[in-house]
């Protein structure tokens, strides 16, 4: 059986359009060959998100966006997934969009409860969600520092203007002569450290010859320090009050004229008798001196003791006068 032209030509003007259909079809996100389970989300914005993106569960990819519609009666938008996966997936699972990076572009995220095993059927609509992407988690955190950049920038413009208010053309001066007088003192200061240090070196052997004798009376106060611990200060102190206790109550004794020496410092008749004896003892004395013969007589010829003649009364005044 031989086939005809017309029959070849039709053949291939069928497969062209089958190929034709499939081609359409893959382009548009669909594989006429393989079984998808078909899912429905609703969102309010899918900035970023376009046709063919892929859709993932736990980082990989099971299926894609076949197509996003704006409904014209909410203003929502619907995008189609095609799910090519046995996974279960259950009707409370969150569909969100997310950025894995920044040049990739939006994916779909499914986030899967697997608590719920009511699973979702092809063609029903699942919850949907924005999942913040690395773009926008820096647009939040650029904002405040931006925030705060315009008002530092706002500041030193301030302070600069304040600045160039203050240093005019006499402050200027001022601050040229200030500096000039600094390097002038950090001149000399530098010279005394030389000096200093100079005479540190010329003087080693004192300083440490010093520094040793300080060492050594620091050591000799340590030893002096721990004998006084060591001493019994509180026995001695309650001595030393004890014996000042009783040389009080010997004043007290003495100004209130008791005993020999308070009765000497307080009568006066006895002072007035040890005056005389005093007096007598001293006429004595004198009378003695110039009459010896009178209290020792040595006679070898037997010679007769003169009589005895009481002194002048005021022969010690006569001798004090010669």
């Amino acid at each position: 059986m031989k086939i005809t032209r017309e029959i070849k030509t039709a053949i291939l003007v069928i497969a062209s359009i089958l190929l034709f259909i499939w081609g359409y079809s893959f382009l548009k996100g669909r594989d006429l060959f393989t079984s998808y389970k078909t899912f429905y989300v609703e969102y309010n914005n899918v900035e970023g998100l376009a046709s063919a993106a892929p859709v993932t569960i736990n980082g990989l990819v099971v299926g894609k966006v076949s197509s996003i519609q704006l409904q014209n009666s909410t203003g929502k938008l619907v995008v189609e997934l095609q799910i090519k996966s046995d996974f279960p997936i259950s009707k409370t699972s969150i569909v969100n969009i997310y950025e894995p990076g920044l040049i990739g572009g939006k994916q779909i995220q499914i986030i899967p409860n697997l608590n719920d095993k009511s699973l979702a059927e092809s063609g029903s609509f699942l919850q949907g969600g924005v999942k913040a992407g690395l773009t926008d988690l820096v647009a939040e955190k650029l904002t405040p520092l931006q925030e705060k950049v315009e008002k530092m920038t706002v500041s030193m413009d301030s302070l600069l203007t304040n600045m160039n208010k203050v240093l005019d053309a006499k402050t200027r001066e001022n601050l040229k002569s200030s500096i000039a007088n600094l390097n002038e003192t950090l001149a000399g200061f530098s010279v005394a450290t030389k000096n200093v240090n100079s005479i540190l070196d010329d003087n080693k052997q004192k300083i440490g010859g010093i520094v040793s004798n300080f060492n050594k009376v620091s050591s000799d106060f340590s030893k002096i320090s721990d004998s006084l611990s060591k001493a019994n200060i509180a026995k001695t102190v309650k001595t030393l009050e004890s014996t000042l206790a009783k040389v009080n109550g010997i004043m007290a004794d003495v100004q209130s004229g008791k005993g020999t020496f308070g009765k000497l410092m307080k009568d006066d008749e006895l002072y007035v008798n040890f005056s005389k004896t005093s007096k007598e003892l001293e006429l004595l004395l004198q009378d003695v001196r110039l009459n010896p013969t009178r209290y020792v007589n040595v006679s070898l010829f037997g010679k007769k003791n003169k009589p005895y003649v009481s002194p002048v009364k005021d022969s010690i005044t006569k001798a004090k006068t010669h």
